[in-house]
């Protein structure tokens, strides 16, 4: 290789790296990209929340490996023209199918900047580091932790949930879990959670080699919180069978409705019983900035962990999910792995330990904790909650609405930001399956389905900070126009 390289001249032309070779071209391009991307958001109405993807689109995504450069401006125009106008949709207020955050105009700015630091956050010492640890220490006073709590940024809550689930597994077992695996006494360890809980749950449960048998689910009560009783009674007779009771998953704002489990006495209980408590916060967690929804949070602050996304009701543009854990100490515990190449030094670029990398398992990691500190900073935490509290004001108005309706019919209380609901029909899942899908394509809005009792209900989540009662007119104006249709006689 080196007799290669000597046979040219190592002293690289502008052409030769990746840098542009005009630097005023490119920060013309960028700027118009820049400013397409402001007015994307500030024109989000006028567009359709989602269009189906037409084939020819679809087509353009199979193209070859491409081997030659192409001018940016060629590639940015294919990025507005054949991107944009198919993305998700949840930047738009008419978004309400899935639990995303709408993004904004500051974040984005954060994640640009980010991108341009091009930091690498698995360690070492430089101020990234920081930057990510002051969150870390301002989500640490948010829920009420320890001094000695410790927090790490990931994808979202499926990853943090799983970390949860591996740091609760080396509590009960022991570091050398890590060595041996689960092995026999391992296999006897049980969880506990909801029918309401997440599926990630039991993935979790899966890749953390218990399997998901030993995931207990305890039936909820008609709100959708966990069955406090029927837990107890459940533990007691796994402990009599010799198993291992070790983790109960408590939900902070479940998927389907957003119910909040009774936290208190679910701490309260994991206490008595030595068992490790978390919590699944994936939305709901951060409720606790809103002093309306606070209340009904306590006892969250003696969890031992908690999962959540900033990237949901904080509206930090995707992807910032968070894990923090009550005692640091079993958190480094469960993922510190040192290696010679990861030595750590007292001074220098090296120093600066524990690193990231010791509280998870990546060592290549991105700078998700600069557009959550932008975040934080510029609309701090009491614009943040009072924008959370309006977002379970707008679901309160749809709750309304649709109690005045008598064609109209709710299938679960709305507890937070999430509406279950249908139009009442003779084959109800069918036509409200059909109406959903007929809403998505119309461009009006973007509600989803989930069921309940083995209802197909139409779901709102209320969680993008732009929804306002209009989006809301707009979307039951679109289910009973849809719905007429679809329920008429002859509807196909």
């Amino acid at each position: 290789m080196t007799a290669v390289l000597r046979e040219g001249s190592l002293l690289s032309e502008s052409s030769e790296t990746l840098d542009p070779q005009n630097w005023d071209e490119i920060r013309a391009q960028g700027h118009r990209m820049l400013d397409d991307m402001f007015d994307y958001a500030a024109n989000i109405r006028e567009r359709p929340v989602w269009t189906p993807i037409p084939d020819d689109v679809r087509a353009r995504f199979n193209a070859k490996l491409p081997r030659q450069p192409c001018d940016l401006g060629e590639v940015y125009r294919e990025f507005a023209d054949y991107i944009v106008p198919y993305a998700a949709g949840n930047v738009h207020p008419g978004f309400m199918g899935w639990v995303h955050g709408g993004g904004t105009a500051v974040g984005m700015l954060a994640e640009m900047l980010a991108a341009g630091l091009n930091a690498n956050l698995g360690g070492r010492d430089h101020i990234p580091i920081e930057v990510e640890r002051q969150v870390v220490e301002w989500t640490r006073v948010m829920f009420g932790f320890p001094s000695g709590a410790s927090g790490i940024f990931v994808t979202g809550t499926s990853m943090a949930n799983l970390m949860a689930v591996l740091v609760a597994r080396t509590s009960a077992l022991g570091q050398s879990v890590r060595q041996r695996g689960v092995s026999e006494e391992g296999a006897l360890l049980t969880a506990y959670a909801s029918t309401a809980t997440h599926g990630c749950v039991a993935k979790a449960m899966d890749l953390a080699g218990f399997g998901t048998d030993a995931l207990r689910i305890i039936e909820a009560d008609r709100f959708h919180r966990i069955d406090v009783v029927a837990l107890r009674d459940r533990i007691a007779r796994d402990r009599a069978a010799g198993r291992k009771p070790f983790l109960v998953i408590g939900s902070a704002g479940t998927v389907d409705i957003g119910a909040i489990d009774d936290l208190a006495a679910l701490s309260a209980l994991c206490r008595e019983q030595g068992l490790w408590f978390h919590v699944d916060g994936a939305y709901g967690a951060l409720g606790i900035l809103a002093p309306v929804i606070a209340p009904r949070l306590a006892g969250m602050e003696n969890a031992d962990s908690i999962a959540l996304d900033f990237h949901k009701w904080g509206q930090v543009p995707y992807d910032a999910g968070f894990l923090i854990v009550r005692d640091g100490r079993q958190h480094r515990d469960t993922f510190s792995a040192p290696a010679a190449y990861l030595r750590r030094e007292t001074r220098g670029l090296a120093a600066g330990s524990p690193w990231p990398c010791d509280l998870g398992p990546d060592l290549s990691r991105g700078f998700r904790a600069l557009k959550t500190w932008f975040t934080l900073k510029t609309y701090g935490t009491e614009k943040l909650g009072a924008m959370i509290a309006r977002s379970c004001a707008v679901a309160g108005y749809l709750e309304s609405r649709i109690l005045a309706e008598p064609r109209l019919e709710l299938l679960a209380p709305v507890q937070l930001n999430i509406v279950c609901f249908r139009y009442r029909a003779a084959d109800a899942n069918k036509v409200n399956g059909d109406i959903v899908i007929d809403i998505q394509e119309s461009g009006i809005a973007a509600p989803s389905t989930t069921v309940l009792d083995g209802q197909l209900a139409i779901r709102a989540a209320i969680v993008n900070h732009r929804t306002d009662t209009c989006d809301i007119d707009a979307l039951v104006s679109a289910v009973l126009e849809f719905g007429a249709r679809r329920s008429s006689p002859g509807a196909g």
